[in-house]
């Protein structure tokens, strides 16, 4: 039986003409904790493919695989910070990957904390709702910071690379993965892409910056070894691959008009990704 349209649904349409003061923030309390187009149940990244995207049984693992990736980074046995963590589903990986003897995740959106706390509990994790862009923590308080598919929902990611080397101890690691915009729209379809999904994520358009620009902002926020690597092409090309296959294959559970909306959104974020528009990129940087 199809998913029949609910309160939040709508208010997640209203939120394309009218943004409030956290656009984040109700995007993703509209779209709630059964994301229809989620790779896996609870998460909420595009993952990090070894196929083409044509395997569904490849979605779960690449998903975990992304956070593997990102996480191998961290200091095992040290404090560790989770920012914009989602549904929690990470966080239990990321204890067993790093040991920390603490792990915090903070994110903005509530009712994701709320949705995730038998996984937070599972990894031990203390949750905070917070904001990025101002941490609620102490200065030097973590050896490591780990930041999966969230810094281009910040409402600046300079402000949260001061966050970041403020809350991290001498020597600590951030390491994360970001979305950069690598040229700016051009041409109609292009343009009618860029600001569409700019309204559907509640996403300013300070937001786009090529990697180019993020490494440089978290450079001059004080980190040094800053490092870069773009994989566009292991994950937003198969996980468009696969969203695009359970389409075809009717496997998405939705309302008719809901399915509609998202295959165009869908195609529109392969307008952007074909034409050299989005990338993906995993950074790391060290606080000296």
């Amino acid at each position: 039986m199809a998913q029949r349209w609910t309160l939040e649904n709508a208010k997640h349409v209203l939120a394309l003409v009218r943004q409030g003061r956290n656009p984040a923030v109700a995007v993703y309390d509209s779209i709630g904790p059964d994301f229809v187009l989620a790779l896996d149940e609870g998460w909420l990244n595009l993952g990090l493919w070894e196929g083409d995207g044509s395997d569904p049984a490849e979605a779960p693992v690449a998903v975990r695989r992304l956070v593997g990736e990102i996480a191998q980074h961290l200091p095992r046995g040290g404090d560790v910070l989770d920012v914009g963590n989602g549904l929690g589903a990470q966080d239990p990986l990321i204890a067993r990957l790093a040991l920390p003897s603490r792990l915090v995740a903070v994110n903005i959106t509530r009712s994701q904390l709320v949705a995730g706390r038998e996984r937070l509990r599972e990894a031990d994790a203390l949750a905070i709702n917070g904001d990025a862009t101002r941490l609620p923590l102490r200065d030097g308080s973590f050896d490591g910071l780990i930041s999966v598919e969230a810094a281009f929902h910040f409402p600046s990611r300079a402000r949260f690379f001061r966050q970041a080397f403020r809350v991290l101890r001498s020597g600590g690691v951030l390491t994360m993965s970001d979305i950069p915009t690598q040229r700016r729209p051009s041409g109609p379809a292009e343009l009618l892409a860029g600001v569409t999904q700019l309204r559907v994520w509640g996403l300013k358009p300070t937001a786009a910056a090529t990697a180019e620009q993020i490494v440089e902002t978290a450079r001059r926020a004080g980190f040094a070894d800053v490092e870069v690597e773009l994989v566009g092409e292991r994950v937003i090309a198969p996980a468009l691959r696969f969203v695009r296959d359970r389409f075809e294959r009717r496997e998405v559970d939705a309302p008719a008009a809901m399915r509609l909306v998202s295959r165009v959104m869908l195609g529109q974020v392969e307008t952007l990704w074909r034409n050299g528009v989005l990338e993906y990129a995993l950074l790391r940087a060290r606080k000296p």
